[in-house]
């Protein structure tokens, strides 16, 4: 995947309006939490581990272009560095958009870049196996030990129906990686061959996730072209993944609104 399809993607990510930002007051007590170990990790690590780092791994996007590739063989979305790159930016928006530190929301952007490696190896269980990687990998770039448990419990947990929302960094990633509907996903060259998840994807014409930390609402905002798939086409493959977006927005202290076509489910 292109470099120049990563930046398209990231530029579908909606940032949080500054009046809505919330005061480090604010904070949910899920944030909070996460954070006591990050701090202290800091004060004792001997440099800092950031997403350029990641991205800019060879091996890393190599592991990625991988996944990707073998996921298109089996008949699956694109989950490369489009998707890659997408996730971290949704997952660090959400928190820095809930007042959570930059360095959280930097955490939170490195296990959704990293979240589907696993799919290097094979599908089933990638998240535990791309969670077994990413800690391999951070081990050797000397990561705090502290931030390589929130980002590999992330990765470990991103996946329906086994993942839990364990803490806010892991709530953030569930939430960016389930909103990724979108018709730039779609690998499979022949629309006549189309399953039920390349004809969602390929409907979704417009994907916006928006916090509002004032009312404790994260939304995701859809717009779909009803011709290419029904509502109830997107609901038959993406509700369980709905109900694991509500319960990672429960954990960050906020409700989860879901809005197909200016219309709220």
């Amino acid at each position: 995947m292109s470099d120049s399809r990563e930046v398209i993607a990231q530029n579908r990510v909606a940032s949080p309006p500054p009046s809505k930002t919330a005061s480090p007051a604010e904070k949910s007590p899920a944030i909070k939490e996460v954070e006591e170990p990050i701090l202290a990790a800091q004060e004792k690590a001997a440099e800092v581990i950031t997403l350029r780092d990641i991205r800019n791994n060879e091996r890393i996007r190599a592991y990625i272009d991988a996944a990707n590739r073998q996921m298109a063989a089996i008949g699956y979305s694109e989950h490369g560095l489009r998707h890659a790159g997408l996730v971290a930016s949704i997952a660090r928006n959400i928190l820095l958009g809930l007042g959570a530190e930059a360095r959280t929301a930097e955490l939170a952007a490195i296990a959704g870049f990293l979240h589907d490696i696993g799919n290097c190896i094979h599908r089933v269980y990638h998240p535990q196996i791309g969670a077994t990687m990413a800690f391999q990998i951070l081990e050797k770039m000397n990561m705090p030990a502290a931030e390589i448990a929130l980002v590999v419990g992330a990765i470990g947990n991103h996946e329906e129906p086994e993942g839990v929302p364990i803490n806010a960094v892991t709530a953030a990633v569930i939430i960016a990686d389930k909103s990724d509907v979108h018709y730039t996903r779609v690998q499979n060259p022949d629309p006549s061959t189309y399953d039920i998840h390349d004809r969602v994807n390929n409907a979704v014409q417009k994907s916006h996730i928006l916090i509002d930390a004032v009312q404790k609402i994260i939304s995701l905002e859809l717009v779909v072209d009803t011709e290419k798939a029904t509502v109830m086409e997107y609901f038959e493959i993406f509700a369980e993944r709905m109900v694991m977006c509500r319960k990672a927005a429960g954990v960050l202290g906020c409700r989860f609104r879901l809005v197909i076509n200016d219309v709220q489910m």
